[in-house]
């Protein structure tokens, strides 16, 4: 531990430029005893620190000398503090970051604290829900990553019960926010998502590594037999041009606008897991679109207005069939066209 203490007193010297032992003592927490002898060995070991007596005298580097530990450029600096500034770090991070702070060169220094405070981060969506933070077993699961140690993992996945399985972690993926396990089992490569991990158990057997793995290839197989999965069917239809700014929120890339068709209306097509599924979503626009294929989405679309007209009955009779940007119309695919 006197080396690490050793290499803090001279990151705190370069930091200060004139520091006393008491000074050191309470910085690193040591007795003013051990500050003077770890200071003294600095000397001994050829550091240019010398010691100066009476008012205003400590220890300082001759002629202001620095050491620079980090061999980092500033542009590695400034990239370093930009993703992993203070305002949303862990606190083990923070303290690694002021370490870094305190083997700077005077010139990096300022430049890395301006971009530590250059973001901040909230891991809350706008309905206040906690979107973005981090699993409880987050910690857990990146120290079996790196330790190379079998866990028994619990995990309640989507409509089933909640269950246990032993896999061998092999590195964490994070996919628009959200955070993925990426594990081998005795049917290969799995991902769990962390936000269902329930439990993290070492089991203290060794993490056994497929030949060549590596984990951005691996992740980008998983990923991709996922996205095969959500993007399994296409229905096809029409929607009124009004509308394509909530389809656009609401399916983002997998909605693809086609060519107008007269009276306000456009092509449209969007991908998603199942027509059922797309039926669903689309429902909520009324007769803003209009299905065109396949047909299980048709009868899906059906069943749902047989099934909410016998639940909420036929709307009170207020002159108007409908409303659509916050007027009422007689007939939303009648109401004029509006330019986005």
């Amino acid at each position: 531990m006197r080396a690490d203490r050793l290499v803090a007193t001279l990151l705190f010297l370069q930091a200060r430029g004139r520091v006393t032992v008491p000074e050191v003592a309470a910085e690193l927490e040591v007795s003013e005893r051990t500050a003077r002898r770890d200071l003294e060995a600095l000397a001994s070991a050829g550091i240019p620190v010398y010691s100066q007596r009476g008012r205003g005298g400590g220890w300082s580097l001759v002629g202001g000398a620095r050491t620079d530990l980090t061999g980092l450029t500033a542009g590695e600096i400034r990239a370093l503090f930009l993703v992993a500034g203070p305002s949303s770090a862990t606190p083990e991070l923070k303290t690694a970051l002021r370490k870094l702070v305190r083997a700077l060169p005077a010139t990096m220094r300022s430049d890395a604290e301006a971009a530590s405070r250059a973001g901040v981060t909230d891991d809350t969506d706008w309905s206040r829900s906690a979107a973005g933070a981090a699993a409880p077993q987050l910690d857990a699961l990146r120290r079996a990553v790196v330790e190379g140690t079998q866990i028994r993992l619990g995990y309640a996945a989507p409509g089933r019960p909640p269950g246990g399985r032993t896999v061998h972690p092999l590195g964490i993926a994070s996919k628009a926010g959200v955070d993925y396990l990426v594990a081998g089992t005795d049917r290969g490569l799995r991902s769990y998502r962390l936000s269902r991990v329930t439990s993290v158990e070492a089991t203290g057997d060794p993490v056994v590594r497929p030949d060549g793995f590596d984990l951005a290839t691996a992740w980008r197989s998983l990923a991709g037999r996922m996205e095969d999965r959500m993007l399994a069917a296409t229905v096809r239809g029409r929607a009124l041009r009004s509308s394509e700014s909530v389809l656009q929120g609401l399916f983002g890339g997998r909605l693809t606008v086609g060519r107008p068709l007269g009276g306000g209306w456009v092509e449209i097509t969007v991908d998603g897991p199942s027509p059922e599924i797309l039926a669903a979503q689309l429902a909520g626009l009324g007769s803003r679109v209009e299905i065109l294929e396949p047909a299980a989405a048709r009868e899906r679309l059906a069943r749902l207005a047989v099934e909410l007209a016998a639940t909420y009955g036929s709307p009170a009779r207020t002159g108007a069939a409908g409303v659509r940007d916050g007027a009422a119309v007689a007939d939303p695919r009648e109401a004029p066209d509006r330019a986005d």
